[in-house]
């Protein structure tokens, strides 16, 4: 069964524009799935082969004249020394489109990519599942909470049940567990998360204890829609600060985790500089912070933070699968505690974003709102509620009340 992907559009614009595009992403998220599909015809090489990894790693000089673009190459990041040779064949043939690669080690692979094929390549940037993408909905444009993306966003809308709702936040956005509805969702994230320890983890940033790097990744999890403390976050599993820094720097290049930025200017001089942790597949996270259920999610202490966390990360996808890795996105927060869960900075404006999980929006929820008004300089575009409710409603002026179905 074949998940329709928004990043398919992005893509084909891509390679158009460039002589080799690189899907990015964690793992399982469906890079490779989603090429294969795109690039039907195309010889397809995976550099997990040993025999082909080796060809690539002693034989980089004629690894093309036996696999000659356009040609796919799966996880690319084992052999980076092929990048000078893509170069070459680019700035030679002058051609859109050779070159097909995948990879999810991004720390290192990112680096020999800018390096080697600056202004040559295509970067996109694959999340998991949206939900948009699960209900079978075409429209791919980024939230944005303006009247005329609202109108458009309304003619495909759908309407999922409550329970649908929670059951994604819980089960996550991996396309294996959402295709395969059978598979035991502890098994598939215990599963995840040996793999990912042990191939990214180990390989790439010679961590010492695994143990506590699990520790660690438990601790950000448990934190996940909060303001990121790494002092208190090392002092829980017994690690220096700098090491916290490291390991956090791994999840962040993993798209396990993702540092919302705080909205600061010169004019806004009591906000907070601190940015807020969130994982990006609430379903690791569940299974990180031992939900074990949809129902014990529901009703427990964390339900709020798992909503807020899920909403920022389906409008982040939204914003990766245009083509867009840097989302105009931030929050507000200042030293007399009034905080904006989000802002989008599109066209000069900034629209305010709150993120609830119940179903009964009120005008009190859009009070600190008013902050953004009395910064000088600041235009301040439309706002929301974002939450349960099932309507598209008015709350007060320009600021609406949004159902989760449309974002």
């Amino acid at each position: 069964m074949y998940i329709t992907r928004h990043m398919e559009k992005t893509l084909a614009k891509t390679e158009k524009m460039f002589g080799a595009v690189i899907v990015t992403g964690s793992r399982q998220v469906g890079k490779t799935t989603l090429l294969r599909n795109a690039t039907q015809g195309t010889p397809y090489v995976t550099l997990d082969d040993p025999i082909l990894l080796q060809s690539a790693l002693t034989e980089a000089g004629t690894f093309f004249k036996n696999t000659p673009p356009p040609v796919f190459i799966d996880e690319i990041q084992y052999a980076p020394n092929l990048f000078p040779y893509m170069k070459m064949i680019i700035d030679t043939d002058k051609k859109k489109g050779q070159f097909y690669l995948s990879g999810s080690q991004q720390f290192v692979m990112m680096k020999n990519v800018t390096e080697s094929l600056a202004g040559r390549i295509g970067i996109l940037n694959l999340p998991g599942l949206s939900l948009r993408e699960t209900s079978g909905i075409p429209f791919n444009e980024p939230f944005i909470p303006t009247e005329s993306y609202l109108r458009r966003r309304l003619e495909s809308s759908k309407e999922i049940p409550y329970k649908d709702i929670w059951a994604a936040i819980h089960r996550g956005a991996m396309p294996e567990i959402y295709v395969d509805k059978t598979q035991d969702w502890g098994t598939f994230y215990g599963s995840y998360v040996r793999t990912y320890i042990e191939r990214d983890v180990r390989e790439l940033t010679q961590v010492g204890d695994e143990i506590k790097f699990l520790q660690f990744l438990t601790v950000m999890a448990s934190r996940t829609g909060q303001l990121l403390n790494l002092a208190a976050a090392a002092r829980d599993v017994g690690i220096s600060q700098p090491t916290a820094e490291r390991w956090l720097s791994v999840l962040v290049a993993s798209n396990l985790v993702y540092l919302l930025q705080p909205w600061f200017t010169n004019i806004t001089k009591r906000a907070l500089k601190t940015p807020k942790l969130y994982f990006l597949d609430t379903g690791l996270a569940a299974y990180l912070t031992k939900w074990s259920t949809v129902d014990v999610l529901i009703n427990g202490a964390m339900a709020g933070a798992f909503f807020e966390t899920f909403i920022i990360a389906e409008i982040i996808k939204s914003y990766y699968n245009a083509g867009i890795l840097d989302a105009p996105l931030y929050f507000y927060r200042d030293k007399d505690q009034h905080e904006i869960d989000l802002l989008i900075w599109q066209d000069g404006a900034l629209h305010p974003i709150k993120i609830k999980k119940n179903a009964d929006p009120h005008k009190t929820d859009i009070a600190a709102f008013k902050h953004l008004d009395n910064l000088s300089g600041i235009e301040r575009g439309d706002g929301c509620v974002i939450c349960l409710y099932d309507q598209l409603v008015s709350l007060h002026g320009e600021d609406k009340v949004v159902p989760v179905t449309l974002i």
